[in-house]
């Protein structure tokens, strides 16, 4: 078999020791010879932290694999088979000031909702769009599997703005409700089939058991119905809010954590606004849980994945990333959720839209299977956020002030008119280092 190598963009990461373990179970399949683990100069100290760690993993597997550390981005991309990317731009304190700067106006404020989500990606897509340079230079047969939130946008900058075809999005939800629906029914999750459609967390699905029964309604009865004795463990970054079961049974379909943010929104906004007044906002939590991780991380005798990894909220992320390689490179065919192209999958939307479906993954890439057509209710809002999703895009790559006042006023969850402007402005403002792209207007309010 060929030897493999692989570049991890933002490898100073919490989760590159779950990634090591992916790799490390699949070792035989997927004979990587080189990983290599890139990150900036404000990172240098955590790779180097994380990059130890990795090197002890790989020395305790006793399989021959070497973990090179860099800040030179170039120097890891060449001749790369596959690179992942799992960086944040700006850190965690910029990801607090996403959620801290809306609540403060009392409006929601989350990592990939709402303006945290927009501004994730005015900050990040330029970024994906430059290592996609590097990549076409450097590696251009390589396959580029994103994790960089938000997902589903970060890919369709990288396929539509940068040209590059062979980028798949990942993420780790629809493995959560994969194994929900196996608790819910006390079937295997491998007895059972899925059908998952919609967008980067903002996706539906239902379930089929081996005869063919479709078994949707049953998963509804048992997490939603408020009569239902049995309980489930729910995403760790996202409070369980429960969603109306009235709603839900209309839905006939299954939805992901995510809707809480749309489908109970004051519910969910009171929760923040809560933990916003105590210094909790889920920011503020995870930056406490990442400098316990490197705490452990540091420690010479680690040389495997801590279990209070799967408390960050990136559980079954090596599931996700690394399967998709091993289907790749090995032609497996394996059905996984992704970010791809649609091509006629869900008829409601775009033909070149970038969605999140079901697809079998082969040695060319997704194959997306056929969803069809959404019922009114799911068809209203998802023609919505992916009309908000390509307004966020265009305006990230534009640098266009206009088109991100457009795209908070259409969000679902930002309030229009001179609201929208004020923490549009404000947001701008405090993220100025981060978006080269509104450099002008940010000058511009600055000397207002």
């Amino acid at each position: 078999m060929k030897k493999l190598k692989i570049v991890t963009i933002g490898g100073g990461s919490s989760y590159t020791p779950e990634l090591m373990e992916g790799f490390i179970k699949r070792y035989k399949e997927l004979p990587i010879t080189e990983i290599w683990l890139v990150d900036i100069e404000e990172g240098k100290e955590k790779l180097q932290i994380v990059g130890d760690m990795a090197k002890r993993m790989w020395e305790a597997s006793g399989y021959p694999c070497e973990v090179h550390l860099t800040l030179d981005r170039r120097e890891a991309l060449k001749d790369a088979d596959f690179v992942t990317t799992q960086f944040r731009v700006g850190l965690l304190d910029a990801r607090i000031k996403d959620e801290r700067i809306p609540l403060s106006h009392g409006i929601l404020g989350q990592e990939t909702n709402g303006a945290g989500g927009i501004f994730k990606a005015f900050r990040t897509i330029p970024v994906i769009l430059d290592i996609i340079k590097d990549i076409k230079e450097l590696c251009p047969n390589a396959w580029l599997i994103n994790f960089t939130n938000p997902s589903g946008m970060i890919t369709e900058a990288a396929i539509k703005y940068g040209g590059f075809e062979k980028t798949v999005g990942l993420c780790n939800v629809p493995i959560r409700y994969m194994m929900m629906a196996s608790e819910a029914l006390d079937i295997p999750v491998e007895d059972l089939n899925f059908k998952f459609a919609g967008l980067n967390h903002f996706h539906w699905h239902r379930v089929w058991d081996k005869a063919g029964k479709e078994r949707t309604n049953e998963i509804i009865e048992a997490v939603y119905n408020p009569n239902s004795t049995k309980e489930f463990k729910g995403m760790e970054n996202i409070k369980d809010i429960k969603m109306l079961y009235e709603q839900i049974k209309d839905l006939a379909l299954l939805p992901c954590s995510y809707h809480r943010y749309y489908y109970v929104s004051d519910d969910m906004l009171k929760n923040e606004l809560e933990e916003f007044k105590k210094g909790e906002t889920r920011a503020e939590v995870v930056k406490k849980l990442e400098a316990q991780l490197f705490e452990l991380y540091k420690d010479i005798n680690l040389d495997h994945k801590p279990e209070q990894l799967s408390k960050r909220g990136g559980a079954y992320y090596s599931d996700a990333a690394c399967e998709v390689i091993n289907s790749i490179y090995n032609d497996k065919k394996t059905e996984m959720v992704v970010s791809t192209r649609n091509n006629g999958t869900i008829s409601d939307l775009p033909y070149d839209s970038i969605v999140e479906v079901s697809s079998i993954i082969t040695s060319k890439g997704p194959e997306p299977l056929n969803w069809g057509k959404f019922d009114s209710a799911p068809r209203a809002l998802l023609q919505h956020m992916k009309g908000m999703e390509e307004t966020v895009i265009e305006a990230a790559y534009t640098g266009n002030y206009n088109k991100a006042l457009h795209a908070f006023t259409i969000n679902p969850l930002i309030p229009s008119g001179q609201i929208a402007k004020d923490l549009l402005d404000e947001m701008l403002i405090a993220h100025k280092n981060h978006l080269p792209q509104f450099k002008e207007k940010i000058e511009e309010l600055e000397n207002q």
